[in-house]
């Protein structure tokens, strides 16, 4: 039996928490009011009109509640409820494991890295946390392509005998072979920090001055490299600068709502400028927005990214208590802003532009894919982004019509255009590994030199495909990139599912990823892009190399193809003229006899 409104009346008429059950007794929703009586009664009568409350109350078998003695109370009691209980129906922050931060490590040789939220967590300066793990990934790939900070392991660091490529294309100072000092690469972490605090008016001051001392010092080669770093940077400015109306850091909050799904924006201005935005997708949700947006506060902001003022696109009753905590934790004065002119007003309406326009975009699947990604990177431990991963293998029948191809998907999605096919030229027919070794450093000589490399190679194969694709990276300086290898595990064939072995460098065991996993099929996907294209390929070689012309004395594999080349298929050379046939240069007299006596049949 649902829950019957005519008990509403021996509800209490005081400031509480109200939970919304189902028979089973689970917390469908939380919610707080001045007055629990009355705010209740509302979700059972005609004037609340949300398009989700219909089947909220259908569900709803019991509600209970509690007390408590002022609004703030019933505040943060509605937010830790809320983050215990997960109802379906709340504005719920997933957990930090779902964040990304950029960090610096603490090493003596500092790196810049992308990371989830850990239980223990590497020491170092912290920059986000990011829920779009896009723009945090495309911050790390600027902060990269500014400053020659490693992006090697710690274990590589150590290990390595040779500068890598990075080092040769201008993107690493190589300290792993101590071709910069301490202070050069101490210089380069100090001016990422400032820019990725939004502080790029210090780096410049600092770089002119640089410049400018070694012009006169006639140091013009050095000089010139600060002056193409300061265009870069500066060009970095005029793309991502927005001046507020305020000297000090805040945070621009707006609501984008359709039904019961929303999205909030957020743009992080740091020093008149901004330098960062995030968004947050929710479905399910029943609350009034001015309730979102105060319960996206309470549980998004923490003292370590608490700005001294939020400008918000809703009038919130609770702003004072807010303010009172959030004031609390940062340990400082802390404002809730709501507009209604000016140029902060503008502000709201520039991320309620953007909270539209992601919300739009949420619906695709590029978001997904982004975050499959991401969990590739962090379940295979890579040290990059796999944003171009490239698959290898080979393909032989009988020993024979050898090849091999390479597929490429950009951002998770096949890319065909960049695809690649190999003819086997110096391994033996029944020689996979040779085969393999031949066309990756074929390949990658060439890619190398185009400065086209990808972020994650996977060959099809086991432990030694790894080892050998190793071997040839090593040799021509690219150990930096990332590598597996993916073999068959078993198959379940009860489910109709086929486990996977994924080999990677430096691990004794292989990862062994769940049957089910969504990764599993990305990574299964990839690989079987790579069997079907090197499948057809040596199909449609053996079809060109396996024909009537096989047969007859003295036509071998040279003259073949020259003859297939130039008429195209059997039946036109069949139907030929002599003086047509006469015109394979490859050809002799005795060749021309043959095939006249071949035309005959």
């Amino acid at each position: 039996m649902s829950f019957n409104p005519d008990t509403l009346n021996k509800y209490p008429d005081e400031p509480g928490v109200y939970l919304m059950k189902d028979k089973e007794n689970k917390v469908l929703y939380v919610g707080k009011a001045n007055s629990i009586k009355k705010r209740v009664k509302q979700y059972f009568s005609e004037q609340d009109t949300r398009p989700l409350i219909p089947y909220l109350i259908k569900s709803v078998h019991t509600i209970d509640t509690i007390v408590v003695n002022t609004e703030k109370e019933a505040l943060l009691l509605e937010n830790n409820l809320i983050k215990k209980h997960k109802p379906k129906y709340n504005v719920l922050l997933k957990d930090d494991k779902t964040y990304v931060s950029l960090v610096l490590t603490k090493h003596k040789w500092p790196m810049l890295k992308l990371i989830r939220f850990k239980k223990r967590p590497p020491k170092g300066t912290y920059f986000g946390p990011y829920t779009n793990a896009r723009a945090a990934r495309e911050t790390l790939d600027l902060i990269n392509r500014l400053f020659p900070l490693r992006q090697c392991s710690d274990q590589e660091l150590v290990n390595r005998q040779r500068p890598c490529i990075l080092y040769d294309i201008k993107r690493c100072s190589a300290p792993c072979m101590n071709l910069c000092t301490q202070e050069e690469y101490k210089e380069h972490v100090l001016n990422a920090k400032h820019l990725l605090r939004g502080q790029s008016k210090k780096v410049l001051t600092d770089l002119k001055s640089k410049m400018q001392k070694a012009s006169d010092a006639l140091e013009f080669e050095q000089a010139n490299v600060y002056l193409q770093l300061i265009k870069k940077i500066e060009h970095v400015i005029q793309v991502q600068h927005v001046d507020n109306s305020f000297s000090y850091d805040a945070d621009v909050i707006s609501l984008y709502r359709e039904g019961a799904d929303l999205l909030i924006a957020k743009l992080v201005y740091r020093l008149k400028k901004l330098v960062a935005s995030e968004h947050f997708s929710f479905s399910n949700i029943v609350s009034l927005n001015r309730e979102v947006l105060e319960n996206f506060i309470l549980q998004h902001y923490t003292k370590e990214h608490l700005p001294p003022q939020i400008i918000v696109s809703e009038k919130l009753e609770e702003k004072n208590f807010l303010q009172e905590i959030l004031s609390e934790e940062l340990g400082k004065k802390v404002e809730i802003l709501f507009p209604i002119k000016g140029e902060k007003k503008k502000l709201i309406e520039i991320a309620t532009k953007n909270a539209k326009s992601l919300f739009a975009r949420e619906k695709d699947q590029r978001a997904l894919e982004e975050k499959r990604l991401l969990d590739l990177q962090e379940v295979l431990q890579l040290n990059h982004f796999p944003h171009k991963i490239e698959c290898f293998d080979t393909s032989n029948l009988s020993g024979s019509s050898h090849v091999a191809c390479m597929v490429a998907f950009t951002n998770g999605k096949k890319d065909k255009s960049k695809n690649r096919l190999f003819n086997i030229k110096s391994a033996k027919s029944s020689d996979d590994y040779g085969a393999m070794k031949e066309v990756l450093f074929r390949h990658y000589k060439k890619q190398k030199e185009n400065h086209n490399l990808p972020n994650l190679i996977i060959i099809d194969g086991g432990k030694g495909h790894l080892n050998l694709a190793l071997e040839v990276l090593d040799k021509l300086n690219l150990a930096n990139i990332d590598l597996i290898s993916l073999a068959k595990h078993s198959s379940r064939h009860d489910k109709g599912l086929t486990e996977e072995k994924v080999f990677v460098p430096h691990l004794k065991d292989p990862i062994i990823i769940d049957p089910t996993s969504p990764l599993l099929f990305l990574l299964q996907n990839i690989r079987d892009e790579a069997h079907r294209v090197a499948i057809s390929f040596q199909r449609k070689k053996r079809k060109i190399t396996t024909s009537e012309l096989d047969q007859l004395q003295g036509i071998g594999p040279v003259k073949k193809k020259a003859l297939l080349k130039h008429f195209k298929s059997v039946k036109n050379l069949k139907n030929a003229s002599i003086e047509e046939i006469k015109k394979v240069k490859e050809l002799n007299e005795k060749d021309i006899a043959t095939l006249l006596e071949f035309k005959k049949k």
